[in-house]
């Protein structure tokens, strides 16, 4: 029995792939251990690993703290990669699997392609913008197996020298659960998160860490802008990156209106009911470029860290200043609906097409000493 280990740094990853957890459980074929750390581990976003606990258990879960609040991205590698050594080596998995673009999944990439376990990466080959996408590629190239959302994704690969038969297009996992029939209702999750209003936008606002210069001022200008909508606003915190701290202080400021309600995290399928009846989503997050168009919903995207993502007619592009937000939300606030994109993330089977790929032999035949594919030199 093969033994699959999967790294959960974040709420927004665990999301992303708690349907492949799920498949890999169920099948008899497999033995499924999860290594949570980041801000699962931190009571100031809300202490996530318990959501992991309960949809899947303790007995095999280890929960490894990897930083404190504000703890620079560099340590926080570099703790990532001296805890899971650790563990892999008392444990020793055959499958290490990491999603995206933090630096856990790049502790995990390192960590398992220098130990020589088969690294299979989720939703490589993507752009978005600053570090993470640096990272993102850095993942790739340590990785052995890919897990891909689309074409795009898959070409982009081919590019950076992978080779084809280690690229599989099983969409992204988490329009599984976006298509799934079981999201709990509206009606269930407004109660369970005390949510009164009928008529609201979502905020979801990260420190871009190569504008840390500016992002005090930045945030500010945002939260002005929102004060001066007079919205109802359903705000969660920022991600735990560098600056995370100067847009908490000038969420503070929201604290005490009666048009904003603010949560540290919030359950991935319980946001999702959230999104899917939301007027709009405004902020920096890549969810106003993925999920809220496949539902539909406006985005009003600020800065440039989802530069490079997958456009849509419904997202606006904003800058950093009052005047140009408060006007956005006012127009968006208005605008009748389009029709939505083209499906760039799969079907909803991206976990049965996961399981199909790493129930092959061949998968496992992969050499875990990788060679460059050079697509402009002849073999």
């Amino acid at each position: 029995m093969k033994k699959i280990l999967f790294l959960t740094g974040t709420r927004a990853d665990f999301g992303k792939i708690k349907t492949l957890i799920q498949a890999v459980t169920n099948s008899e074929q497999f033995e499924c251990e999860i290594f949570v750390t980041g801000m699962h581990t931190l009571s100031l976003y809300g202490d996530t690993q318990i959501e992991v606990a309960k949809a899947f258990g303790r007995e095999n879960m280890h929960v490894f703290h990897n930083q404190h609040q504000g703890e620079p991205m560099e340590a926080v590698l570099a703790n990532t990669i001296q805890g899971l050594s650790r563990y892999i080596h008392e444990h020793k998995p055959d499958m290490l699997v990491i999603h995206g673009d933090r630096v856990e999944a790049l502790a995990g990439a390192i960590t398992g392609a220098i130990n020589n376990i088969l690294v299979a990466h989720i939703e490589g080959g993507e752009r978005s913008g600053t570090i993470d996408e640096s990272i993102r590629h850095s993942v790739s190239k340590m990785s052995h197996l890919h897990f891909v959302a689309n074409e795009e994704a898959r070409s982009r690969l081919i590019q950076m020298g992978e080779a084809k038969e280690t690229l599989f297009c099983i969409g992204s996992p988490e329009t599984d659960i976006m298509l799934s029939p079981t999201l709990p209702s509206l009606e269930e999750v407004k109660e369970y998160y005390e949510f009164n209003f009928n008529d609201y936008a979502i905020v979801l606002y990260h420190p871009v860490t190569t504008r840390l210069e500016s992002l005090e001022k930045d945030a500010t200008e945002f939260v002005d802008a929102l004060l001066a909508s007079q919205l109802n606003y359903l705000v969660i915190y920022p991600n735990n990156d560098k600056g995370s701290d100067i847009i908490l202080k000038q969420f503070s400021r929201l604290s005490g209106h009666e048009n904003f309600r603010i949560y540290p995290s919030i359950k991935f399928e319980s946001f999702l009911v959230f999104l899917k009846h939301s007027n709009f989503i405004i902020g920096n997050s890549s969810v106003g470029i993925r999920e809220a168009p496949s539902y539909n919903i406006p985005s009003l995207d600020i800065g440039d860290r989802q530069n490079n993502r997958l456009k849509s007619d419904l997202i606006t592009k904003l800058g950093h200043y009052k005047a140009e937000i408060t006007s956005a939300i006012k127009r968006v606030s208005n605008q009748p609906l389009g029709s939505p994109p083209k499906n760039n993330f799969g079907s909803g089977n991206s976990a049965n097409a996961f399981i199909e790929v790493i129930t092959r032999q061949e998968t496992w035949n992969i050499d875990p000493q990788k060679t460059f594919i050079d697509i402009n030199m002849k073999s």
